[in-house]
């Protein structure tokens, strides 16, 4: 992943109730965001139109749609964002099943299909409340571990769990971390959070960031603090391996 810049790391999630918002944002940061993420909110409000017109500007387009179903579905959805032209896709990595599935739709495209752990606003009373005793960490690792081995790209996981799954599964696999803040920044529904830098420090490959940023009253100043951060992250982990 070295060949990849600090900017294309930073992933900005699109959570917003319309699309003119969306647009808005959009515009406000051009020249400082590359990759954008579209999810099932702004799906039911032209999203996918959206997320045509940020390809066609060259773009990277993170579709966030959790696929969850019987495999044949979900092949079939798969097939229809690899020919969208999508470079994330994820799916929940709740079984193999599902999983191979979703390998066998997306084909011999470069999607990258990323299975979705265990979300970041879940305690451990929430996974015991869904009839599991594990903890998010030991199922976020499980469910990694799964992935891999059904052919996917990456994980979605948390910041906290970014360093044992990169440790279970080596270089090459993608985890792509949401629930990122700042310092001293609001949580918000968020249980499990981290900073840029703890989360790339952890192995983190992408950082997803919405509303530290879309919420901001200088959206673009605040992504560039996102970027800094990315960086100096890296430049660190370069320094540690070199000496």
């Amino acid at each position: 992943m070295s060949h990849i810049t600090a900017k294309d790391r930073l992933i900005v999630a699109l959570d917003m109730p319309t699309l003119e918002e969306a647009g808005r944002l959009v515009a406000t940061l051009d020249g400082s965001v590359t990759f954008y993420k579209v999810g099932l909110e702004l799906l039911f409000s032209g999203g996918l139109e959206l997320a045509h017109a940020l390809k066609a500007n060259g773009k990277h387009v993170f579709l966030d749609m959790k696929l969850l179903d019987i495999g044949n579905t979900v092949e079939r959805a798969v097939a229809n964002a690899a020919e969208f032209g999508a470079d994330f896709l994820t799916v929940h990595g709740h079984d193999l099943k599902t999983l191979r599935a979703a390998v066998t739709g997306r084909g011999g495209g470069h999607l990258k299909l990323l299975a979705v752990t265990v979300l970041t606003n879940l305690t451990p009373d929430d996974l015991v409340q869904q009839g599991t005793s594990m903890s998010p960490s030991d199922l976020v690792l499980r469910r990694a571990q799964i992935a891999r081995e059904s052919g996917f790209d990456g994980v979605i996981a948390s910041g906290q769990e970014a360093g044992r799954i990169r440790d279970a599964v080596g270089p090459g696999f993608l985890i792509v971390t949401p629930g990122i803040r700042l310092t001293g920044s609001a949580t918000d529904d968020q249980e499990r959070v981290t900073t840029p830098g703890h989360a790339i420090a952890a192995g983190a490959d992408y950082i997803v960031v919405g509303r530290p940023i879309t919420q901001a009253d200088d959206p673009k100043a605040i992504a560039e603090t996102f970027i800094h951060h990315i960086r100096d992250a890296h430049a660190q982990a370069a320094r540690n391996h070199a000496g």
